[in-house]
């Protein structure tokens, strides 16, 4: 075998599945891992569901996610179009058809609807319409009649009754399926376009594809492709079928769930790097025991015989910490500006957003979830005094209190709120009271934050509100413990 050729040939129909990303992410890894080429075709011919507006998301998806083609609509490489529906326009299927038609390998099929409707039969327990071959009997002159007179017609393909058809496939070995399962599939549509299942062949032939990646939901169908392939007299090119992918409840995953297209995930706050990771592992097992690849480390690595027949769980929880794992090694400057516009949503005033960007690069996982943890910065929340108790501390609201007033003059008098100078001066007074850190620092991070777990510790957010809001807080913090002594010494 020459050069190997691989294809990803998505079809317009909305937003692009995990599925289809994984897809055209290992028909590019495999031309790559062998410095072969990497082909985008469009195959718009089912009209039905053709959405106008999602060739560009293809082209974005594809852009985004770095897996750039060598040849495709934008980019010809001799053997075009790259779009099914121009290439009907030319001719090209329905000349092909008619090729078999002659070899005796396929026939022209005039039954109406009513009388395909009669045609179900029972074959392994499941009721399936099996063509009965009623048109494979017409002879040349009333084929030709019925044309003249405009009778509506498909293109069927002749496969036998009897016997049995073998194929290799690269990740589920020997598949041996019973001829009389194999219909006599349609392979001109009476609207004149040719079905996905001929489409493909024919295209994959004339591109030269010597490796087609796809769903094993195919795998049934791969013999009805081998036996057009032999009636050409084509070379069969080898098959990698990938495994299913679920949810966490093992059910296919479906476009209901979410978060099952590359745009809900991004929309979602997920970097592309880390979705085209996470989808890299779906159904691959790198021989090395890591997790984390940039594309170029996939490229090098990525051998489809470690390709799994197992379904692969689309674990979100995964994709999370996977995520978060992208987030902690990206440069500070990218991360703020992914960052920024999360921040603003809830932090409306003059902080110094760099700082707190900084406070929450390693400890996020998506970037929504940021907003969560910052949003004391804009408004102290209601808090209850109960949070002052920390018993590793050996803090409770009494001691808390006695604290607060005792440090509420040194911050008073404290110019200076840079993070440094801040610590440098309560560890000073910590140091003069002999009291342990967290005894002191605990009670003054939840007065600053109204919170038990906060990005930075309490002078890291005092430097960023201030020292007004920060002198402001703490007052507040003091007068609920008083209240709440007061509560409690009355309810003695």
């Amino acid at each position: 075998m020459g050069k190997i050729r691989t294809r990803f040939a998505p079809s317009p129909t909305g937003r692009m599945h995990v599925g289809n990303l994984r897809t055209a992410l290992y028909a590019y890894l495999i031309a790559r891992h062998a410095g072969g080429e990497f082909i985008l075709r469009i195959e718009d011919t089912d009209q039905e569901r053709y959405m106008e507006e999602a060739t560009p998301v293809i082209y974005r998806t594809m852009q985004a996610t770095g897996l750039i083609h060598d040849e495709g609509p934008d980019k010809d490489g001799g053997v075009g179009p790259y779009i099914q529906s121009e290439r009907q326009k030319q001719g090209i299927y329905l000349d092909y058809a008619k090729r078999l038609i002659e070899k005796g390998e396929a026939y022209y099929c005039f039954c109406d609807r009513e009388r395909l409707e009669g045609l179900k039969e029972t074959v392994a327990g499941k009721e399936i319409a099996i063509y009965d071959k009623h048109c494979l009997g017409l002879s040349r002159e009333e084929i030709e009649e019925k044309l003249a007179a405009g009778v509506p017609y498909v293109i069927r393909q002749n496969n036998p009754r009897t016997g049995t058809t073998v194929f290799e496939d690269e990740i589920y070995g020997r598949i041996e399926v019973e001829n009389a399962e194999l219909d006599d599939m349609i392979l001109i549509k009476s609207d004149g376009y040719p079905t996905y299942n001929f489409a493909n062949v024919v295209d994959d032939h004339l591109m030269g594809i010597t490796h087609i990646v796809r769903g094993n939901e195919y795998l049934s169908s791969s013999p009805k492709y081998n036996r057009l392939y032999e009636a050409f007299g084509w070379e069969v090119p080898v098959y990698v079928h990938c495994p299913l992918i679920t949810n966490e409840a093992h059910q296919k995953l479906s476009k209901r769930s979410g978060h099952s297209s590359y745009e809900d995930l991004v929309e979602q706050g997920f970097l592309t790097e880390a979705i085209v990771n996470f989808v890299a592992l779906l159904g691959w097992s790198p021989s090395e025991n890591r997790e984390i690849f940039s594309l170029k480390e996939l490229e090098e690595a990525f051998d489809y015989h470690h390709m799994s027949k197992s379904p692969a769980v689309f674990d979100l929880t995964k994709l999370k910490w996977m995520n978060g794992e992208y987030l902690k090694a990206m440069e500070f400057e990218t991360f703020y500006a992914m960052a920024e516009p999360y921040i603003r949503k809830v932090v409306t005033k003059a902080y110094d957003c760099k700082k707190i960007a900084k406070l929450i690069q390693t400890r996020i996982e998506i970037f929504p979830d940021l907003m969560e943890q910052i949003d004391f910065f804009e408004a102290l929340p209601e808090y209850d005094i109960a949070m002052y108790t920390h018993k590793k501390m050996k803090t409770n609201p009494q001691t808390a209190l006695a604290v607060l007033e005792e440090m509420l003059p040194l911050l008073m008098a404290q110019e200076d709120y840079g993070n440094d100078a801040l610590y440098a001066a309560i560890s000073a007074f910590i140091k003069e009271k002999g009291y342990k850190n967290g005894y002191v620092l605990w009670p003054l991070r939840t007065a600053v934050s109204g919170k038990q777990m906060t990005p930075g510790g309490a002078t890291e957010i005092m430097e960023i509100i201030g020292k007004e809001e920060s002198l402001a807080r703490i007052r507040t913090g003091i007068e609920k413990l008083r209240e709440g002594g007061m509560h409690a010494d009355a309810s003695e």
